[in-house]
């Protein structure tokens, strides 16, 4: 039953013979963060038997507290990666600075970052979680890189992709030729092609926010939710559903599957702090816009597109609103009107 299936290798390798000049290392890159992934999975499949959940009684650099797999699936990502000389160095959200590739190993032209554990909140309960991770190219000295090196827009990205550990391991990638969903098969350790060219349905009755925040909204925010909740009645005059998994990558999953509009915008409180929005815009925003923008949806800030921003800074945060191009316009005209 498996001879017909293409192995995530076989479909990075056939896209590679499409590009002049290709080496071999992006591949061997990429095979080694699948590694990753499948070993997470195997983790995260086992919970409480291996005694990973739980907090760790530790903060990371946003001052969240981390919870054992955090830093646990962090541990992984570096060891995965750091050895083939395929990585100048890597940047991880649970990190307050880059990680420098250990003295003896040889040093590649690419950087690589990464969310461990997205939404590691949720496996204390059983719900779904999963891991994001970004490729860049090293364009400055990749002997000794800084962070600056990584303060590259979005659309420099040249791969990104996302784990999602639910009841089903899946793996979905763009190399920015489409994005394709891979299923790991646990009977041969290997994930295969299952979705071949996700995209994402220009039209949906479908929104995820976390309406406990509803007080903090800002008037655009408040006006296109009021508009959905309104119904047959409304303006809209369109029933609406209203998703919340509080797992970035589930919720994004969900969209490029059947379509819906995912928001964590800026708002009152947030301003208040001085943070410009909650999730990270090289560990989260630029990954999920690259792969939202490759399926056909849309990805802004309420106001700009995110993959045109220029880092600032590592852990620089943005307010996020993607998915399906209509919904996602219509949000992003409500900010600009």
């Amino acid at each position: 039953m498996h001879n017909h299936r293409t192995s995530v290798t076989q479909f990075i390798i056939e896209e590679q013979r499409k590009l002049a000049g290709a080496t071999g290392d992006f591949t061997s890159l990429l095979n080694d963060v699948f590694t990753a992934c499948k070993v997470i999975s195997n983790l995260v499949n086992h919970g409480e038997l291996v005694g990973v959940l739980g907090a760790a009684g530790s903060e990371n650099v946003q001052g969240e507290e981390q919870k054992k797999m955090d830093i646990i699936t962090n541990d992984i990502f570096l060891q995965t990666n750091e050895w083939a000389g395929h990585l100048a160095a890597m940047a991880s959200e649970e990190m307050d600075d880059i990680y420098q590739i250990p003295a003896g190993n040889p040093k590649g032209k690419y950087l690589l970052t990464f969310d461990p554990l997205d939404g590691s909140s949720n496996m204390d309960v059983n719900v779904s979680v999963g891991t994001i991770f970004s490729i860049l190219r090293c364009k400055g000295n990749c002997v000794n890189p800084t962070a600056e090196d990584f303060l590259q827009r979005g659309t420099e990205q040249v791969a990104a992709g996302y784990a999602i550990y639910g009841p089903s391991t899946m793996l979905v990638i763009t190399t920015g030729q489409g994005v394709n969903g891979f299923t790991l098969d646990q009977n041969i350790g290997e994930f295969v092609l299952t979705h071949p060219n996700m995209t994402i349905p220009e039209e949906t009755r479908e929104f995820a926010i976390n309406a406990s925040n509803m007080r903090h909204w800002e008037a655009p925010v408040k006006r296109y939710v009021d508009e959905c909740l309104a119904g047959k009645e409304g303006p809209r005059g369109e029933d609406f559903n209203m998703r919340w998994v509080a797992s970035m990558v589930a919720e994004v999953h969900r969209i490029l599957t059947r379509g819906g509009v995912f928001m964590y915008p800026l708002d009152e409180k947030m301003k208040a702090k001085g943070t410009e929005g909650k999730l990270r815009l090289m560990y989260e925003a630029n990954p999920m816009s690259f792969i939202v923008e490759q399926a056909g949806g849309a990805s802004t800030t309420g106001r700009i597109r995110i993959m045109d921003i220029q880092p600032s800074e590592l852990h620089q945060r943005v307010p996020v609103v993607l998915g399906s191009k209509n919904e996602v316009e219509r949000i992003t005209s409500y900010h600009n009107e």
